[in-house]
């Protein structure tokens, strides 16, 4: 594994995750989801959430599956955002009373597209890096 392609990609994938983050659940659909209480951290946790996120799949393209074309990273993107929104949101299901399927289904999808886009992202970048 690169270690310069998977910082860069990954870094480059957090920044995008972080803006189609607040693209799809702070404007689009922000009526949708309860909003969070506004705590003095709570924008350094969404960055440094996002941050992971990024460096997570930039691992998976590049240590494990080579992935480095736009198509073969949407592709990844959305089945890992796929399991992830699955995951996420049987437990918010069984652990917030408030929760329901529209939710659920709604951050699935949300989820899936982010990944999807974010995935995307990070192969162009591997494949521009080399």
């Amino acid at each position: 594994m690169k270690t310069k392609n998977f910082l860069i990609s990954g870094i480059v994938g957090g920044i995008a995750s972080f803006f189609l983050g607040w693209l799809l659940y702070g404007i689009l659909f922000k009526d949708s989801f309860p909003q969070p209480a506004e705590a003095p951290n709570t924008m350094t946790m969404i960055a440094l959430g996002s941050l992971t996120f990024g460096l997570f799949l930039s691992f998976i393209f590049n240590k494990w599956a080579q992935i480095s074309t736009i198509v073969t990273g949407a592709k990844a993107g959305a089945i890992i955002g796929l399991f992830l929104g699955l995951y996420f949101n049987f437990f918010n299901m069984a652990m917030n009373p408030d929760a329901t399927f529209q939710m659920f289904a709604l951050d699935v999808v949300l989820t899936i597209v982010l990944s999807a886009i974010t995935g995307a992202i990070i192969a162009l970048v591997n494949n521009k890096l080399g």
